[in-house]
């Protein structure tokens, strides 16, 4: 299976023709109707289980699962989803009832936009959360106009539609961070948040894990001190503080997420995972992750 999904790739799966420009500057967007899609999903149960090379919104109407490394979660009736590339995961219909809508677009789409808006610096696409989330009837007829406003502005020949379409996105997108937690979108500026903060791109940049080859260089607290010029005793102090949780723990808990995926959905032998991973030896990653898991990688992947 491979790791990234290309455009190409998504409207291969899904039978759907690729709209012109599709490489242009401009990035790309497009829009779907669930219901207009559901044959072809059928044939291909759920969607790819991997990363994607796209950002993706969906209006979800009926009963639906959605699967990540190490989380199952239930959609019964409706909920607003975001995808990111840096988190797989795998969204299966549970019946034939689906409706809705949903979004595709690139970093280059939004990048064009004046306010210069960089996605992962945004709440809702920072990593570390599960955004999905229950919708009343009242948000899915409002989140149903904006869909709508979308697929009729991408057909007209509007000479500015894409300005406005980056609009409509940026409005789904504040639509969705107003529905979660205000700890998750406001955090104090001091500089024990700052260096938190910090801790975590450094740790995320190094995600995901592409290809046998590439492999993980910030490994250790002290690695991570060392490249943040403070001292190890110091970076555990403010990460406690912060989160709860040690450096190492966070370290371990982002190594064990990333070795579970890769277990999943590549092809990948445990010695290769081993070492993109920071092992050198693959007997010192297997003890590593049966200790975390309690059970063995390769049991894991079967």
């Amino acid at each position: 299976m491979p790791d990234i999904t290309s455009l190409e790739q998504f409207y291969k799966d899904t039978a759907t023709l690729i709209p012109e420009g599709i490489n242009k500057e401009i990035g790309h967007f497009n829009v779907f109707r669930i219901s207009e899609l559901m044959t072809r999903l059928r044939e291909k149960p759920g969607m790819p289980y991997n990363r994607r090379a796209y950002y993706k919104i969906s209006l979800i109407i009926g009963k639906n699962t959605a699967e990540y490394a190490d989380k199952v979660i239930e959609i019964k009736k409706n909920a607003l989803l975001f995808a990111t590339p840096k988190i797989p995961y795998n969204y299966i219909p549970q019946d034939d009832k689906q409706t809705g809508h949903f979004c595709i677009f690139t970093s280059d789409f939004l990048l064009q936009n004046k306010t210069g808006v960089v996605l992962d610096e945004l709440p809702i696409f920072k990593p570390g959360g599960i955004p999905i989330f229950t919708l009343t009837a009242d948000q899915v007829k409002e989140l149903e106009i904006l869909f709508t406003k979308m697929h009729r502005e991408l057909s007209s020949d509007y000479a500015f539609k894409y300005d406005l379409l980056r609009n409509y996105v940026l409005e789904l997108i504040h639509f969705g961070q107003k529905l979660q937690p205000a700890t998750t979108l406001y955090t104090s500026h001091n500089a024990s948040a700052r260096v938190s903060s910090l801790f975590i791109e450094l740790l995320e940049r190094q995600f995901p894990i592409e290809s046998p080859q590439q492999k993980l260089i910030l490994r250790t607290a002290k690695d991570f001190a060392d490249r943040l010029s403070v001292h190890v005793n110091h970076l555990n102090k403010v990460l406690k503080e912060n989160t709860g949780k040690t450096t190492t723990d966070l370290i371990t808990s982002r190594v064990v997420q990333e070795a579970k995926i890769l277990l999943k959905q590549t092809n990948w032998n445990v010695s290769e995972i081993a070492y993109s991973l920071g092992f050198e030896e693959v007997a010192h990653f297997s003890n590593f992750f049966k200790k975390q898991t309690t059970v063995a990688p390769l049991t894991f992947r079967a």
